[in-house]
């Protein structure tokens, strides 16, 4: 197993040859945000087997790279949501609930629960989040976004990498999202054997002025996750890099 971090929420995962990128925000901007640094298109991507979505917002479905990917490309989004993508020239796409699953290659996609607002604002469609386990000779988790909840102690002890949201592009993050604190609760949870940080570092508001430190989520996560989970390693990638499980 391995994956590449592309910034915000964005990761590529290989599993037993399966390559799936996650909510792909490929470009130099999106909405009113604007990226921190070299955008990484679609033609650093490579090849992909499958696109999955965790939910409809607009830092997380970016229909022009969508459309950069391929239209024809598959999708695995949230129930509800398809035909508004469909709608939008991506033909390809299954839509998943809380526990329902299929499979890309070898490997399963199962759809896991997110608590998370469900509304592309401020006047698009509507769908109920999702995160993703993938599982093949190796699981992984990514959580999309999603508040801390209970429930996420039903995947512990079987994912091997946990790709945990730590922040996002403003100066505070809200109900609905995991902060270094509520994403190292996460990994307690979880217990995954390495935690990976995402959804920190790569967007920022406009012609705003830059954070003096874009990396302190992750360095935050990463003392928070020593205390609360001492046995789950974790790994701070930077945009672009990979590493292998």
């Amino acid at each position: 197993m391995a994956v590449r971090w592309l910034g915000h929420a964005t990761t590529l995962l290989e599993i037993d040859g399966v390559r799936l990128l996650t909510d792909p925000v490929l470009g130099r901007r999106v909405g009113h945000l604007v990226r921190v640094g070299r955008p990484l298109g679609p033609e650093s991507v490579g090849a992909v087997d499958c696109v999955l979505l965790s939910h409809l917002h607009l830092d997380h479905v970016d229909l022009p790279s969508l459309r950069a990917l391929g239209e024809g490309l598959p999708i695995v989004a949230p129930r509800g949501s398809g035909g508004w993508l469909r709608r939008a020239g991506l033909s390809q796409v299954q839509e998943l609930g809380v526990d329902d699953e299929t499979s890309v290659g070898g490997v399963k996609v199962i759809a896991t629960e997110a608590r998370h607002d469900r509304r592309r604002r401020p006047l698009g469609p509507a769908a109920d989040p999702i995160g993703f386990v993938v599982r093949g000779s190796r699981a992984a988790y990514f959580a999309g976004d999603t508040d801390l909840f209970a429930g996420m102690a039903r995947l512990r002890g079987s994912i091997d990498l946990a790709l945990l949201p730590v922040w996002g592009w403003g100066p505070g993050v809200g109900v609905g999202h995991l902060d270094p604190e509520r994403a190292a609760r996460a990994a307690a949870l979880i217990s995954p054997e390495v935690a990976i940080p995402i959804h920190w570092g790569t967007f920022v508001v406009g012609r705003s002025r830059r954070p003096a430190d874009l990396a302190w989520p992750a360095r935050r996560f990463m003392v928070l996750a020593g205390q609360y989970a001492p046995g789950v390693r974790v790994s701070v990638l930077e945009p672009g890099e990979r590493t292998v499980l």
